[in-house]
């Protein structure tokens, strides 16, 4: 029921800063907090260390978010 929950909450935080993004470091910034997000998110949910799910989640949003805007 908490993961439910919890990726519910995330989901919803992504739908809300997707659109948040308006100049480079903007999108970096948007692209690593949801990609910290899901990666530790997906850490936790897959049994790995959600802190290194978010570090690296976080390290590739930032440079996708800041590669396509």
């Amino acid at each position: 029921m908490l993961k439910t929950v919890t990726v519910a909450l995330l989901l919803a935080a992504t739908v809300a800063m997707g659109g948040c993004a308006t100049r480079r470091g903007n999108a970096a910034l948007t692209g690593g907090a949801i990609g910290a997000g899901g990666g530790a998110l997906l850490g936790a949910v897959a049994g790995f260390n959600p802190l290194v799910g978010a570090a690296v989640g976080g390290a590739g949003g930032a440079a996708i978010g800041a590669a396509t805007h």
